[in-house]
């Protein structure tokens, strides 16, 4: 029995979800975004409330459950509020700054790194080594953050390197004489 599938997800005032063709759209005043349904679970669209429960009694079917109940969480989540992740710059010239629809990154390389910002995502830099990463969809939001991660990881000597706000960096110890 899944403890999270149990409970039905709440639709706040000002949102609406529908049901149609085999897709879960749910509208906010931050936009819309849809989600395929799946065919082990069954979705209810009630007043106030939409119910997300195993369609059979299968494996498959209880393993899906939780998940997708989060899924759509996700969805309401999104269009209320939305969702932002946050990256640190730590290094001696490192920088970041955003220019319109591009994201101009300098990481010590020979050249810099101009990263394309894709449609629904916000980036803002306050400064110089904190970039804001927002949208709707928490998926989109979480792997536009690891592709800008991923152009220079931390590393664990210095510590220099693009990490997420509030990530632990292990730091390796240095020689000892």
């Amino acid at each position: 029995m899944s403890r999270i599938g149990k409970k039905a997800v709440a639709i706040p005032s000002g949102v609406t979800a529908a049901i149609d063709g085999g897709q879960l759209s749910v509208k906010g005043p931050k936009g819309t975004l849809a989600m395929p349904l799946s065919d082990n679970i069954k979705y209810e669209v009630g007043d106030g409330s939409i119910s997300v429960q195993p369609a059979n009694a299968t494996r498959e079917a209880r393993a899906f459950w939780g998940m997708q109940r989060t899924l759509v969480q996700n969805l309401i989540t999104g269009v209320t509020e939305g969702f932002t992740k946050v990256l640190e710059i730590t290094g001696v010239g490192y920088r970041a700054n955003s220019q319109g629809k591009n994201l101009k990154l300098q990481l010590g390389y020979s050249h810099d790194v101009d990263f394309a910002v894709p449609e629904g995502i916000e980036i803002k830099t306050p400064d110089n080594t904190t970039i804001e990463i927002s949208g709707i969809d928490k998926q989109q939001v979480g792997q536009v953050a690891a592709e800008i991660r991923r152009w220079r990881k931390p590393e664990p000597y210095k510590g220099k390197g693009i990490k997420y706000r509030g990530e632990y960096i292990f730091r390796k110890e240095g020689k000892k004489k």
